[in-house]
């Protein structure tokens, strides 16, 4: 450890993303990216902006690509936050609004990147455990808090809490903000975007690096009354004016408008995960019911870590969490193409005997 570090990076432990192997002919099923590519106006909206514009510097409020979220979900621009990723729109919501003397709330088993923040931010947290199905019981949160957040659908569960049950939260929650994570909405659950309007307390995070399949152009975006977005915008303004470039904001206000091919997109997934989980349901596996491009399943006879090993040999990468205890028999499987998945369960057969 250097002796020029702060105290705060002594003390960190930073978060660890899905890891990004350098093997040729790789099935990647590791970090939920998308199997299908982004949409095809986007990809040319990017090249327009390299060709014409790139010599100048963006719009540092991002006015046309929050326009077009705000069209997207129904709302006004002014109730839209936008920045280089989820989690970096996270970062600011941590530093902005859930920085308070009461702990912040979230589950035992979720993003891993909220006990990063806290560490990071000086934030005092409590982690409340799912229950035995690996659900959330929005009773267990009824309680004095200095804000709320977590994934829906969880990750790295899948498992969706259903829109009645965050607005029995929202009702009973009134003195803080409830954060919801929504990165994987698309697959299969239904956003609380459609609540904004109605609860000042609520923030709502996406992302465009899963259903709208532009993970590596890093685009994210908050929604919620106009008074949390100030407070967002105020910390963003503090660290960087300029968050996302002119290709960014080009290629994700096209993929917004794009709703054909978003649409076609989750489509495809969600008939791929419905048969991955049956093939995966006759070897025995216990998957838990999803509405992510992932599953989390576990198998009563066979190691997790054994099985992802043998995986990797036939080069089929997946994610196999060691921490926490509980979830150390699962692993975290991203839906793939139908070849793809086809490729999974072959190779599990051979594995499985």
């Amino acid at each position: 450890m250097s002796q020029f570090w702060s105290a705060i990076v002594h003390d960190i432990t930073p978060y660890v993303p899905g890891e990004q192997p350098k093997l040729t002919n790789l099935i990647k099923l590791n970090t939920n990216e998308n199997p299908y590519g982004p949409s095809l106006r986007a990809l040319e909206a990017m090249r327009q902006e390299v060709a014409n514009s790139i010599r100048l510097y963006p719009d540092p409020a991002s006015d046309q690509l929050r326009e077009a979220i705000a069209h997207y979900h129904g709302l006004k621009m002014e109730q839209v936050f936008v920045g280089n990723g989820s989690d970096e729109v996270l970062a600011h919501v941590f530093q902005a609004l859930l920085k308070h003397d009461a702990p912040l709330l979230f589950p035992d088993i979720t993003y891993s990147f909220y006990p990063v923040y806290c560490k990071l931010y000086g934030i005092n947290y409590e982690t409340v455990a799912l229950d035995d199905n690996f659900e959330m019981r929005v009773d267990d949160y009824l309680r004095p808090n200095g804000g709320i957040i977590f994934p829906n659908p969880n990750a790295p569960t899948g498992c969706l809490l259903a829109l009645s049950e965050i607005e029995r939260l929202l009702d009973a929650n009134t003195q803080s903000v409830v954060v919801i994570d929504e990165a994987y909405v698309d697959f299969g659950g239904e956003s609380a975007a459609s609540l904004v309007d109605r609860y000042p307390q609520l923030l709502v995070v996406h992302t465009l690096s899963k259903s709208r399949s532009l993970a590596g152009l890093r685009v994210g975006y908050a929604l919620g009354n106009t008074d949390l977005i100030q407070a967002l915008t105020r910390v963003k303004d503090s660290f960087n004016s300029y968050p996302l470039g002119r290709v960014a904001q080009a290629g994700a206000t096209a993929a917004m408008q794009d709703q054909a091919h978003f649409e076609n997109t989750c489509r495809k997934v969600m008939q791929s995960r419905k048969k991955l989980v049956k093939e995966l349901n006759g070897f025995g596996f216990k998957v838990l019911p999803s509405a992510a491009n992932f599953i989390f399943t576990s198998h009563p006879e066979h190691d997790a870590a054994t099985l992802s090993a043998s995986l990797r040999e036939r080069n089929i990468v997946v994610r196999h969490f060691t921490k926490p205890e509980r979830i150390s028999q699962f692993l975290r499987i991203t839906v793939g193409t139908d070849v793809q998945c086809a490729m999974l369960v072959s190779a599990l057969r051979e594995i499985l005997g």
